[in-house]
């Protein structure tokens, strides 16, 4: 019979340190509980115990404190976002059925200390989960110590028994307390003896077996002066350090294995816990469900008529026309009604079917509902005319916390209503329906209730109406095109295999590495426990090094380029001829969209090829594209937002702006500008924005760090506002918790508050570009919302095709194309007010290329 035990104050501790920083909605850390509630399922999947048990320290001094008054004096007090959680984990723990081993005076080690001599004394196998090298000593014939070994980014619960033990230290397991007592331990102030390393006191317990062994042989001349010196001197201080160390094994518990036997846990009350920590994950992990359907009344209101006859439809769609608004859900063959609690589903047997669709999805029925673009997508391709939408809770969600990574409806029952995802679709509309009540007040509170309605909803309906249009693509052009590719993808292999001598995989990371730097003598740049680093940035700074860097370089591009866009876009258009991606409008944290299904949004701008495939984006026969394009809104957005005057100034004084601040930044006329001044100042602007660093800097400039604090400080203390902006909304996110767009969307910058000091740093970094990224982010969703409006109410053939970046692309018979240039300019320049002017230059063309 095997018993696993926890240290459960190390596991939460490294589980705590190991997960972001999560919280629910009520503002409940999370974190901790969760990554102790995956490792304790890791171990408990791999171990398969028989019986499970967690031990934790109390808050009271132990009898080591009254011993030596300065044990563990240097720990830190546990984080408020931590000690938040330790009784929530408890909680868990115990409607788990997973009994809890504390005793005040004692600490877990002799908790765990105590279980392990009692299952060896009882015929019980013991295995010990810690982070605790300390534990170790406590390893036995019956005792196996699962230790938490960080390698890298990777995790490993390293097993150590008698003989894995002896092999990695030399000696036996209970001997570590022999080590601690001369080593001393600083995780918990136990001193040892002065002066004498870990290196130093593992060659000593190795030569004279214990401690007693060493201190007999400082009486002899085998141990060099200086360190017997050292010894003698310390002797108290290891012989305290020993009994420190030592984990008592008789700890005052009322313990026996079997009464630690794996149980089910209390699945109702478990459900409730997950429930109000939002676990969705666990919840379907442990096959977690309500005890009683949150929704059983509304379920069983009406949602049983799915035969409805045609009197009653026709009385059903007339209460829908005149209510404020209905709650619609269309699941493949069924649509769900909400009218004031009331729910109706309605199937194709339901007489009347088609017209009652009609009728559900036209504007005379306002509606709600959730990801209003995908189901106005899939009814525009049916050729319905969808309309009347007037909320829909996955982009209010979206909006109000843009960092939540998913929005679907079972993430937001759990979130937001607290509750599981209903299984009936009568029960998932009226929990649309809950959405609704919730999130309204709660956009309202925000102030964005008119951003909501004027800008984000409606833009679902654009958006769809734009992934149902798609774009043309020239088919044998981009066949011939990745004939071309593979051609020179050939080419550059054979080159490849020339300069090494030999045939290899180009792709491998461990075969290439191999070629560069051990068979061609390249400096590695950077070395892993894996191998060499192969990635671009390396082979970018080696590619002077030697004819097959750039080489390799090309040979990649090439082969992206065959892979994502010649076979990629070739199995992806549609029968006629048309490429459909997909706009993402609840994905990024900032605001932006995404495009996917193709990734449209990623086509190489600034490269030869990235202009050969955009020439494949082609209009329908006769037809025009027109191209309008943002310049440098983020910028325009950063002097607006900072009130930076002479940025401002640079933007209004008809130069170059990246030639304008390059001569306000090193103090030359315009004229004398020269192009690495005009390079480096256009670094920094654009570095600016995304809080780059003096390192990043001066690798995109081939500069010294030096020289790239220069450039960076010349920059602030010419453009005073930029730096106080800069100074003023990092200090003002670490005290409020996120930033605002000017629209005044937030987001949340949990990373400000966690203990790595990377993740506080990438933090600061989004404090700084998230209200100028997000406000461009927020001009270009309404400023596409106004170019659809115009184009509709002017009555126009043009469609809107494709959003890429800060670029609308509109297609239009030759006659529009005036009219539809004039459109763009006018919504996208007057799309925000701002202190300096949104500059917007369109073009016409016969393929994208052409109109970029």
């Amino acid at each position: 019979m095997k018993l696993l035990i926890l240290d459960g104050n190390s596991i939460i501790n490294r589980a705590f340190y190991g997960v972001h920083l999560l919280a629910t909605r009520d503002g409940q850390y999370t974190n901790a509980v969760y990554g102790f509630l995956n490792i304790l399922h890791k171990l408990t999947e791999e171990e398969k115990p028989d019986a499970l048990c967690v031990a934790f320290d109390r808050k009271e001094p132990t009898f080591r404190h009254e011993k030596y008054e300065l044990y563990k004096a240097n720990r830190h007090g546990m984080p408020e976002e931590l000690a938040s959680q330790m009784p929530v984990m408890k909680d868990v723990l115990r409607v788990m059925r997973i009994p809890v081993y504390e005793c005040a005076g004692w600490e877990a080690d002799d908790i765990i200390g105590t279980v392990g001599r009692i299952c060896g004394d009882t015929g019980w196998n013991c295995v010990i989960a810690t982070g605790d090298r300390d534990s170790l000593q406590l390893v036995s014939d019956a005792v196996t110590v699962r230790l938490s070994v960080t390698q890298g980014k990777q995790t490993d619960w390293r097993a150590y028994t008698p003989e894995t033990f002896r092999a990695e230290y030399g000696f036996d397991p209970e001997k570590i307390v022999d080590l601690k007592a001369l080593m001393g331990d600083s995780s918990d102030n136990i001193p040892g003896v002065n002066g004498v390393g870990p290196k130093t006191a593992g060659e000593l317990i190795r030569t004279y077996g214990d401690l007693d062994g060493v201190y007999q042989a400082v009486e002899g001349q085998e141990i060099r002066e200086s360190l017997r010196t050292k010894l003698r001197d310390g002797e108290e201080m290891a012989r305290l350090s020993y009994d420190l160390a030592t984990i008592r094994r008789e700890a005052p518990i009322d313990f026996a294995p079997e009464k630690n036997l794996v149980q089910e846990p209390d699945r109702e009350e478990l459900y409730e816990l997950f429930r109000k920590l939002e676990f969705v994950k666990l919840m379907s992990r442990y096959d977690l469900h309500p005890p009683q359907p949150k929704l059983e009344t509304a379920d069983q209101t009406t949602a049983g008529e799915t035969v409805i006859s045609d009197r009653r439809a026709a009385e059903l769609l007339r209460r829908y026309e005149a209510a404020d608004a209905v709650t619609v859900l269309a699941e493949e063959d069924q649509i769900a009604v909400d009218c004031g609690g009331e729910i109706a589903v309605f199937t194709p047997e339901t007489p009347g079917w088609e017209q009652i669709r009609r009728e559900l999805f036209s504007g005379k029925i306002r509606k709600v509902s959730h990801e209003t673009k995908e189901l106005t997508r899939r009814l525009l391709d049916e050729g319905a005319d969808p309309a009347g939408f007037v909320f829909d809770s996955a982009v209010a969600a979206y909006l109000l916390d843009p960092t939540q990574g998913s929005y679907d409806l079972d993430r937001l029952c759990a979130r937001c209503l607290k509750q599981t995802l209903p299984e009936t679709i009568a029960g998932r509309c009226a929990a649309i329906a809950k959405l609704r009540d919730l999130l309204e007040p709660e956009l309202d509170a925000a102030g964005l209730r008119s951003f909501y309605r004027e800008v984000e909803l409606p833009l679902c309906r654009v958006l769809a109406e734009m992934e149902h249009e798609g774009v043309a693509v020239d088919q044998m052009a981009l066949a011939a095109f990745g004939a071309m590719l593979k051609e020179r993808i050939d080419r550059r292999q054979r080159e490849i295999y020339d300069f090494a001598g030999e045939e290899f995989n180009i792709n491998s990371t461990k075969q290439l590495g191999t070629v560069l730097f051990e068979d061609l003598g390249l400096p590695p740049v950077k070395k892993t426990k894996t191998g060499y680093s192969t990635g671009a940035e390396i082979l970018e700074k080696l590619k002077n090094k030697h004819p097959i860097i750039p080489a390799i370089l090309d040979y990649r591009m090439l082969t992206k380029l065959d892979s994502t866009y010649a076979e990629g876009l070739l199995k992806v258009i549609d029968e006629d001829g048309r490429i459909r991606t997909t706009f993402q409008n609840t994905v990024t944290a900032t605001g932006r969209l995404s495009s996917t299904n193709p990734n449209l949004q990623n086509i190489p701008v600034r490269t030869e090829m990235g202009s050969e495939i955009r020439k494949m984006f082609i209009p329908r026969p006769g037809w025009q594209f027109v191209d309008a394009d943002y310049s440098q809104i983020e910028l325009r957005v950063l002097a607006h937002i900072a009130d930076d005057k002479a940025m401002q100034a640079a933007f209004t004084s008809g130069e170059d702006y990246h030639t304008a601040t390059a001569a306000q930044v090193f103090g030359v006329p315009v004229a004398d500008v020269t192009p690495q001044m005009q390079r480096s100042a256009k670094a920094v602007n654009f570095g600016i924005v995304y809080g780059i660093s003096e390192f990043s800097l001066a690798e995109d400039l081939g500069v010294s760090r030096a020289e790239a604090r220069s450039y960076m400080d010349a920059y602030l203390d010419r453009f005073s506002g930029v730096r106080a902006y800069m100074e003023n909304v990092v200090k003002q996110a670490y005290e409020d918790g996120f930033v605002s767009t000017l629209s005044g969307r937030k987001r949340r910058i949990p990373e400000l508050q966690d203990k790595n000091r990377m993740l506080r740093m990438a933090g600061e970094r989004i404090a700084l570009n998230t209200p100028i990224q997000g406000t461009a982010a927020d001009i270009m969703k309404i400023a596409t919302v106004r170019v659809a409006d115009a184009l509709r109410t002017g009555k126009l053939q043009a469609k809107l095709v494709l959003q890429v970046h800060d670029e609308l692309i509109v297609e239009c018979p030759p006659e529009e194309t005036e009219q539809v240039k004039t459109i763009l300019i006018r919504e996208m320049e007057h799309a925000a007010d701002l202190s300096v002017p949104l500059n917007v230059e369109a073009n016409a063309g016969c393929n994208w290329y052409e109109a970029k």
